[in-house]
């Protein structure tokens, strides 16, 4: 079975494909300056970007892991990604409190979908 790495530098690949699952490095907010919010819509926006150039779409996610800074943003995050999500297509999800890589991070998400 073939692995496809897109993107690949020294410490990761942006994605992996293999056996018709893609998985997806973490994605963060395109400007990290603005509020949780705005992260969230960015970051998904990145995302739906991603799925499109490897030939799957929301409907086909099976799991994200989203990481925030604070649980204070919480709910905030969750308005953006209750909007974001197609009714009945909903993947297994976790989302954990951590610290970030730059301190402008709110929120990073790591996806794994299916590929059509």
């Amino acid at each position: 079975m073939e692995i496809v790495r897109k993107e690949t530098k020294q410490r990761m690949s942006r994605a992996v494909i293999h056996n018709n699952t893609v998985y997806f490095c973490g994605q963060v907010a395109k400007d990290t300056t603005q509020d949780i919010s705005h992260q969230t819509k960015t970051t998904l926006e990145k995302i739906d970007q991603l799925l499109e150039s490897v030939g799957s779409t929301r409907k086909d996610i099976l799991s994200t892991t989203i990481y925030i800074k604070t649980m204070e943003d919480f709910k905030s995050m969750n308005e953006v990604w209750d909007s974001w999500v197609i009714e009945g297509c909903a993947p297994a999800r976790a989302c954990v409190q951590a610290s970030m890589a730059r301190e402008e991070i709110l929120v990073e998400m790591s996806v794994i979908a299916a590929v059509n």
